[in-house]
């Protein structure tokens, strides 16, 4: 092999990859030896050197020196290893060099295919060294193509996966759109793709506001907690770490430009931003925002809360698809039930009217079992009789009478809703038939008023 050729290879092929000269080397060293196995024999000692001084690869037949030639395919005898090396003794091995011009083509490409995979190998090896401690970062690239659904990212020096499952539904890409992902992992693994994005991941919320609020950066604003539906709406709680910074107003940003430039990021996501509160009630209360609440009852041991808002924020606070409701729960981590005034109101009157078996109670006994938790007449009937003796006037007798007296207005409150539901029902559909019956006859009018067909009018 010519010194000029080969060595200009390997130097222009470890600049283009990013490949170090020395494992492109031994890809080639080790290729030459598999196609030598291949052509003479698996049982054969071979070993292959690149020439740096001539720019070769020498390959070298290892044979063991012998007085008596028993073997000629492993052994040599003492006076023919002397012309290879005079100091050559009987039990020693002497590399002999072989002819590599004989190989053939095929043998060749076997050649080639060893040297292609150890090149990958290598770049493998390469980008993983270069990403491994990019994990949990934000990226930059363009989409070049796709592969079962997948986005296949150029990062530049190495490509990257988008998987269905960490795709944004309602966002669409074509090949050559420039596409920012969150790094959510870095494999070493031979197969399939080794750097795998997401925009669909919460992190890559959390790391949006970090990268475009100072404050976040530097610590001063933390984000305690974030949820998130990809697409549709997200929910970040902030706190401050200085009574000076205004944890709210720091993500917010003038006249909100860094929320809205997360906001552009994510294609129009919509973004609440809250303040974290120890007080869970607070915090709560804040999540549910955009709606106002006007009373919290909290169970700590369950982890809890039923939350009365007013009627007319019922449908805010539960938000399109229980979406509001939703994202509070996961940023919360509270158990959230959410009631209107006029329900609350409702429950008290049949609260009032099962404690009123007990002489002297009524409306404020009612209202303090609201209060306690118990906020259905199912509860209240199976609920433990301390919790009723535990109310003033109330004895163990009075608690029994009250539970049984429960589980009958139970019964008596769901025939009634049964019985509203489908009085309801039945009225949807009699005003149903009846705008089907105007348009109807609506259409009959306007096609007689019309003029005949070829006529002159």
């Amino acid at each position: 092999m010519n010194i000029a050729p080969l060595t200009r290879e390997i130097e222009q092929m470890s600049k283009d990859r990013g490949i170090d000269k020395s494992s492109i080397i031994g890809a080639i060293e080790e290729a030459i030896v598999q196609a030598a196995r291949r052509k003479f024999g698996q049982e054969k000692k071979f070993e292959a050197r690149f020439n740096s001084d001539s720019g070769e690869i020498e390959l070298f037949e290892f044979l063991e020196v012998v007085e008596e030639l028993s073997n000629p395919e492993s052994h040599i005898l003492l006076k023919n290893a002397r012309e290879y090396d005079p100091d050559a003794e009987v039990g020693d091995e002497i590399g002999v060099r072989r002819d590599t011009s004989s190989f053939g083509r095929i043998l060749a490409q076997s050649a080639k295919q060893v040297i292609i995979q150890r090149v990958r190998d290598a770049e493998r090896h390469n980008v993983y060294e270069e990403y491994k401690d990019r994990k949990a970062e934000v990226v930059n690239g363009i989409v070049r193509r796709f592969e079962k659904g997948a986005l296949i990212v150029d990062l530049g020096r190495a490509e990257a996966v988008l998987p269905v499952k960490e795709q944004v539904q309602r966002e669409h890409y074509r090949p050559g759109d420039r596409i920012r992902a969150f790094v959510i992992e870095v494999n070493q693994e031979s197969q399939g793709q080794q750097i795998v994005l997401s925009r669909a991941a919460t992190e890559f919320l959390v790391k949006l506001f970090e990268l475009e609020v100072p404050e976040i950066y530097e610590g001063v604003v933390f984000i305690d907690s974030a949820a998130r539906e990809p697409g549709g709406r997200s929910k970040i709680a902030v706190a401050s770490r200085d009574g000076d910074v205004d944890p709210v107003g720091a993500c917010v940003g003038m006249k909100g430009s860094r929320v809205q430039a997360v906001v552009q990021e994510l294609r129009g996501e919509r973004i609440d931003i809250v303040p974290w509160n120890t007080d869970p009630a607070r915090y709560v209360c804040s999540a549910l925002s955009p709606a106002q609440v006007t009373k919290v009852i909290i169970d700590e041991e369950r982890k809890a809360m039923d939350v009365i808002v007013p009627d007319d924020q019922l449908s805010l606070a539960i938000g399109r698809k229980g979406q509001n409701v939703r994202l509070a729960v996961q940023l919360t981590g509270w158990e959230i039930d959410i009631n209107s005034e006029s329900k609350m109101r409702e429950m008290a009157e049949w609260f009032a009217e099962a404690v009123k078996v007990a002489p002297g109670c009524g409306e404020n006994e009612a209202e303090l079992l609201l209060q306690s938790g118990i906020t259905s007449l199912e509860d209240l009937a199976g609920c433990q009789v301390e919790v009723l003796t535990g109310l003033p006037g109330i004895d163990a007798a009075a608690a029994e009478a009250i539970r049984a007296r429960a589980a009958e207005l139970a019964i008596e409150k769901k025939e009634r809703d049964e019985r509203a539901a489908a009085e309801a029902e039945a009225a949807a559909k009699a005003e149903a038939a009846e705008a089907a019956a105007a348009r109807a006859q609506a259409a009959a009018e306007s096609a007689g008023a019309a003029p005949p067909a070829g006529g002159s009018g």
